[in-house]
């Protein structure tokens, strides 16, 4: 079986100690993947370091993530997710944030769960199965 992190599980693994280790003993032999944004967030941290060296220890941490996730792009049939969760959650007036939006369509299209540290932000998308990181 598959998994979708978002971003906060990948910031959390990479403030361990054995960053990538984390990841993989945490969700064992499933495969890992990530929505595009989510990767996207990562690399803005990436840009947004404070020193050099900070700015490569993530990019190298990213890369590496990178080697063992599959990333998933936001395509068409992403798309119709995404409008679909919006309108519901719109007509619910339980908004969430538009990236959040995003990924929850992105885990909804390829029928995974999403493992994070923010359960309550993906809760609240009716079908999307949450596991808290």
């Amino acid at each position: 079986m598959a998994i979708l992190i978002d971003s906060s599980v990948a910031i959390a693994a990479e403030r361990q100690r054995d960053k990538e280790q984390s990841i993989r003993e945490r969700f064992g032999d499933q495969t890992v993947a990530m929505a595009a944004l989510s990767v996207s967030e990562l690399l803005h941290g990436v840009h947004r370091a404070d020193t050099a060296t900070r700015r490569q220890r993530r990019l190298q941490y990213i890369e590496g993530l990178l080697g063992f996730v599959s990333v998933l792009a936001f395509d068409l049939e992403t798309a119709r997710v995404h409008s679909r969760i919006w309108a519901d959650l719109a007509a619910r007036g339980q908004t969430i944030g538009p990236h959040d939006l995003i990924i929850a369509a992105t885990a909804l299209a390829h029928d995974l769960p999403i493992a994070t540290l923010n359960p309550e932000h993906f809760e609240r998308v009716e079908g999307l199965e949450v596991r808290s990181w």
